[in-house]
């Protein structure tokens, strides 16, 4: 008779382990974006990250091999997270191009989006993204799809513009360019402009295009701004 082989002791289910491993890799992309946000990126290292997150530099290690790759990884969180945003804004938004077009543009100056935190991990990517191709890839890819989906819009509604030096690409460049600038502003200098001054400075411009609907744009702004108001700082 063949002589028994002692069973081998039986590991982790297979989904276990990925599940283990998914909550690690989370854990380090959150200390991540906190290394950044309160140290910078170039201070961020794997073992300021793993302090931060309550493991050793080895598991850092052995997840993300490099400090670019975990920097990489943390970028497509955080875009991944933005775009869930503005994708959940545009599903709550009514049926019609204008009003997706508001939540569109109002999502970049939502207080979930548009806070300390976000503005500081951004700005930090976008320092780096000339010198970086990775990031200034990764940027391009994220920002292309929310641009043509504004561009997408602006056509939609362009029945409503008023003024022949807009066309929707013209209208879509404006507003992109300006929510940029807000983002850049409010990290720069955080007394210049807060969000609902932000709000009511997209709101009018909108109603300068489009001034069949400013009542409906400027109702839209105020009661946002109502909204983080009721908010407990």
């Amino acid at each position: 008779m063949a002589e028994m082989q002692p069973k081998k002791p039986p590991g982790r289910p297979r989904g276990e382990q990925t599940e283990n491993a998914d909550r690690r890799r989370r854990q380090l992309v959150e200390a991540a974006i906190s290394s950044i946000v309160h140290l910078g990126m170039s201070a961020t290292t794997l073992a300021t990250v793993s302090e931060s997150a309550g493991l050793s530099q080895g598991v850092a290690v052995f997840y993300f091999k490099s400090k670019e790759n975990l920097l990489i990884e943390t970028l497509r969180h955080h875009y991944h997270e933005y775009d869930e945003h503005w994708h959940k804004a545009l599903a709550e938004a009514p049926d019609d191009p204008l009003e997706k077009l508001i939540a569109l543009v109002f999502a970049d100056v939502d207080p979930k989006i548009c806070n300390t935190r976000n503005l500081t991990l951004w700005n930090s990517y976008w320092g780096e993204a000339v010198a970086r191709p990775k990031f200034a890839e990764i940027c391009e890819s994220y920002d292309r799809a929310r641009y043509d989906t504004l561009i997408g819009f602006c056509e939609q509604a362009s029945p409503l513009m008023v003024g022949v030096q807009w066309t929707p690409i013209a209208v879509a460049d404006v507003l992109d360019t300006m929510t940029d600038g807000m983002w850049t502003r409010m990290h720069v200098t955080p007394s210049f402009m807060d969000l609902q001054a932000g709000r009511m400075l997209l709101a009018r411009f909108l109603s300068t295009v489009y001034p069949s609907q400013a009542d409906l744009i400027l109702q839209r702004a105020n009661r946002l701004n109502a909204l983080d108001e009721s908010i407990p700082q």
